[in-house]
């Protein structure tokens, strides 16, 4: 039940970046401006929140496939989005998909059905002691901050992948909390109010969907696209196998299999947005070019 509600998820991430991606090609004047105020601007648009809104849902989905399943099988799961989104992306947006967009989906689609096979899933805990959350914390703090620093003054290019590797880390971040934020509203509904989790991904949700904006909105869409979407699902399984204790396999050669799997997906996904990122897709009846248009990454975290 969690991987087809996972799917289900990652079809709503994929719709949904579609249309916020739409909305910048539609709107490319809503970016212009200082980066404090462009999820606002943005939200001017009804198509970006209407892609929102499906990212909502997506969240949702998300988050109950999260409680009744483990961390390091859902958020690879939600790497599918990137092929969800290439015939909606299509049809949408007027993308043209190519024999390599169609040779990495399969590729991303065969990986992530050999990883669910392999990994063999164990064990595992909802949530982990205050302590370990504030060593996660500490961690992620000292990698992004320095990452976003050097950024400021990189090439684009540069700041893209800096700034996508920040998105992805803190997508995964987002996938623990909420997975601890789920199983405290099964316990009790009322009582999450009060609880340090919801607040911390409240938090966390916001400043990832800050950063994905940033990163993408530099106009170089493939190292931004393929950072966040790789360093999701790894940070994902190195949370879940060390903070939340679950094993995805007993042997050295099952373990090797997994994370050969796993390198497998990521691969396909990082072929999907060179690709994504580098074609001029452009919105029906206009000559706007992707690469000069913000494009929204699968925000599944």
């Amino acid at each position: 039940m969690d991987i087809a509600i996972a799917l289900a998820a990652a079809l709503l991430f994929a719709l949904g970046s579609v249309l916020q991606q739409k909305a910048g090609l539609d709107a490319p004047d809503a970016t212009a401006g200082s980066s404090s105020g462009l999820l606002l601007r943005m939200a001017r648009q009804p198509i970006w929140l209407a892609g929102i809104a499906a990212d909502a849902l997506g969240f949702v989905g998300q988050a109950v496939a999260l409680t009744i399943g483990r961390l390091a099988v859902v958020q690879p799961i939600l790497a599918t989005a990137m092929v969800f989104a290439l015939p909606l992306g299509h049809r949408l947006t007027a993308q043209r998909v190519t024999r390599s967009d169609v040779g990495a989906a399969v590729l991303v689609t065969a990986a992530l059905v050999a990883f669910l096979t392999i990994a063999d899933p164990s064990g595992g805990r909802d949530d982990a002691p205050l302590g370990d959350w504030l060593v996660l914390g500490a961690v992620v703090a000292g990698v992004s901050v320095p990452l976003t620093l050097a950024s400021l003054r990189a090439r684009p290019a540069i700041k893209a992948t800096l700034l996508g590797i920040v998105t992805g880390i803190l997508f995964g971040v987002s996938a623990a909390l909420t997975k601890a934020v789920g199983d405290a509203i099964t316990t009790d509904v009322i009582g999450v109010l009060a609880d340090w989790h919801l607040y911390a991904l409240i938090a966390v949700g916001y400043i990832s969907m800050t950063f994905n904006q940033l990163a993408l909105t530099t106009g170089v869409l493939a190292p931004a696209l393929a950072a966040s979407m790789a360093l999701d699902p790894i940070t994902s399984v190195v949370i879940a196998t060390t903070m939340l204790e679950e094993s995805l396999h007993e042997d050295a050669a099952g373990i090797a299999a997994t994370l050969a799997a796993l390198a497998a997906m990521i691969a396909g996904m990082a072929i999907l947005a060179r690709t994504s990122g580098g074609k001029a897709a452009s919105k029906p009846g206009s000559g706007t070019a992707l690469g000069s248009a913000p494009l929204t990454a699968p925000a599944d975290g």
